[in-house]
């Protein structure tokens, strides 16, 4: 069973959005069964919308449309969707009501413009969205499937989730899929790739290898397709045992979460405590662990401290050390992560300091030259790492490289 999925939005053509969405419907498919064939963005023109439709309809057997449901003059998606089915319109009353409880919940007017949010193609069926007033339109032509949904997230993910999804896998008999990830570090794409060659040749056709790499790591995904999904989850494993035996030194964990997430679930169930100091990153360390739910069990807090004084007053580095080695060195790192451990008073904590760039190197301190520590109450790690002259990729570098030696020496203390 093929998809395809269609964003619809000038916003996503510019720049000005990202296109979230087409990534978590492909996800939810993918584990339904469903593979996605392609997926296109087009702009709010008609021609563009109509070509788009005709085109999919060559190549898959469910079209997921998501955009251009708004109620101004800009959103022409359902025109459109009208025009290419040949259909006329009609209000639809449940619709309409979920648009007059969404007004009277908020006390406001209801306007012409929004009732007209329930005039759909008199040939669809009305899915009522229940999070907003852009109903979901479903159509059926030459055994396809065309559904049409708001591009607000969180509308589009509870059609997804309570509506589509349930109706496509209640339609079709679909084959069961399963993954498994190993996320890696320390180790390039490359020499990974020939590390564990003489498993990826022995792979069957039905398990494939995908190599996912971000900077500092490299996610590793196992994916069989077949009618026995027990069968095949034994067989998946079979090979991620072997990979991770070939590779263990650079395994992280074998599942798909971030590096970040592997390190806080760690120390939570061995009810450790983490803080940062962090001066080249900015507190984007801080950023990538408070995303994470559930993070404060372990995560207490830090600073982000450019100036010398600040290093001097909130973490305890010394006036001398930083008059003497500057603030990108061991010695400055050292003394922010311990001074980290002592004042916020945690298990561990990670420092950073570094010439994130484009400019501020020197002849001995080049762009890119970042100091990490990692301590913890009884050890203290330093390295330093040379990267690039991208600003935002020697800060993500710098992140990774900080937690993946945060990792190793929770390994070490195990």
């Amino acid at each position: 069973m093929l998809a395809e999925i269609i964003t619809i939005g000038d916003e996503i053509l510019i720049g000005q959005i990202v296109d979230t969405n087409s990534a978590w419907m492909a996800k939810q498919l993918n584990l339904t069964g469903v593979s996605v064939k392609q997926i296109t963005s087009v702009s709010d023109d008609e021609q563009h919308i109509l070509g788009a439709l005709a085109q999919a309809e060559k190549r898959a057997d469910i079209i997921l449309i998501t955009g251009g449901l708004g109620p101004t003059k800009d959103d022409i998606t359902k025109k459109t969707l009208a025009k290419y089915f040949n259909m006329g319109f009609r209000r639809d009353e449940g619709a309409l009501e979920m648009v007059r409880q969404i007004f009277e919940k908020y006390n406001r007017p209801l306007l012409d413009i929004n009732i007209q949010q329930a005039d759909v193609p008199d040939g669809c069926e009305v899915i009522v969205n229940k999070n907003g007033t852009a109903p979901c339109m479903w159509f059926e032509q030459h055994d396809k499937i065309f559904v049409s949904m708001p591009g607000v997230p969180f509308e589009m993910m509870y059609l997804m989730d309570d509506e589509i999804l349930p109706r496509i896998k209640s339609r079709f008999e679909l084959p069961a899929i399963v993954h498994k990830t190993i996320l890696t570090a320390n180790i390039g794409e490359s020499f990974l790739a020939k590390e564990i060659e003489e498993i990826e040749d022995a792979l069957p056709a039905h398990i494939k290898l995908a190599y996912l790499p971000k900077l500092g790591q490299v996610r590793l995904r196992l994916s069989a397709t077949g009618n026995d999904e027990s069968s095949l989850k034994s067989e998946v494993e079979t090979y991620a045992r072997q990979i991770i035996s070939k590779v263990e030194k650079f395994v992280v964990i074998d599942e798909d979460i971030p590096l970040e997430q592997a390190v806080l679930n760690i120390m939570k169930v061995r009810g450790l405590t983490l803080s940062t100091a962090e001066s080249c990153t900015g507190g984007y360390i801080a950023h990538l662990i408070t995303q994470h739910p559930g993070c404060s069990s372990v995560y207490w807090g830090g600073a982000v401290a450019y100036a010398y004084s600040l290093k001097e007053s909130v973490l305890g580095v010394k006036e001398n050390t930083l008059t003497t080695f500057g603030a990108v060195s061991e010695q400055t790192v050292t003394e922010m992560a311990e001074g980290a451990i002592k004042h916020f008073k945690t298990d561990y904590a990670i420092a950073v300091s570094g010439i994130a760039g484009p400019d501020g190197g020197t002849a001995d301190k080049p762009v890119g030259t970042v100091w990490i520590a990692i301590s913890s109450k009884n050890k203290t790690v330093a390295k330093v790492f040379n990267f690039s002259n991208k600003r935002i990729q020697n800060i993500e570098r710098s992140a990774a490289s900080a937690l993946t030696m945060l990792l190793n020496l929770l390994k070490e203390t195990v």
